[in-house]
């Protein structure tokens, strides 16, 4: 199945970075694509709980999907993503 989810604290090629490294690790996903544009996360996956995977590792790197809670410890956790993600590059 393909979706594409809008996240929250995208800001940059840093937080791009990392979410797509952090991803490439859960199996069964692929054609992985980060919008900054958009700020949204595209992918094809194989069933609900690889979906239930991804929305829970975006959350605990700082990217909740929208609509959800954005706590300030969550936008601490993009930034520190985001650092992560300009330093790999």
């Amino acid at each position: 199945m393909q979706t594409s989810l809008k996240i929250q604290n995208l800001k940059c090629g840093g937080c791009s970075n990392t979410i797509m490294k952090k991803l490439s690790d859960i199996k069964d996903l692929n054609e992985l694509e980060v919008s900054l544009d958009n700020d949204t996360v595209s992918f094809y996956y194989e069933n609900e709980k690889t979906l239930a995977e991804v929305k829970e590792l975006l959350n605990s790197i700082g990217y909740p999907i929208a609509g959800d809670k954005n706590a300030l410890t969550t936008k601490a956790k993009s930034f520190v993503s985001c650092a992560i993600g300009r330093l790999n590059n």
